[in-house]
């Protein structure tokens, strides 16, 4: 059987297209003091590389690695109707030493 081949689209998003909006959470919050690496919500066709120039060039920071994960959608349900919540990416961004990121 055929490996999974990724396809290079010639699509090319914008940095404030590629980051939706940080993840402020405790857990992010105690992995930005302790790491110095920060979570966003991005695009869903957004790359790692898309993620590292967006980064760079918003927040005037140095970028040393970007972890993705593919986030599943929840059921969820309202009285008698049953649905999922959507689909959507998180990358979490490891920075140089010398950067921080400020969200309050």
């Amino acid at each position: 059987m055929p490996r999974h081949i990724p396809v290079k689209t010639s699509l090319q998003l914008a940095p404030h297209q590629v980051i939706l909006k940080p993840l402020v959470t405790e857990k992010g919050v105690h992995r930005s003091t302790r790491d110095n690496a920060y979570a966003f919500e991005i695009n869903v066709l957004a790359t790692k590389e898309d993620v590292r120039r967006a980064v760079e060039s918003l927040f005037d920071v140095k970028v040393i690695g970007v972890a993705t994960q593919n986030r599943k959608g929840k059921p969820r349900r309202t009285r008698f109707r049953g649905g999922y919540t959507a689909n959507w990416k998180k990358a979490v961004v490891s920075l140089h030493p010398e950067h921080r990121i400020d969200f309050f």
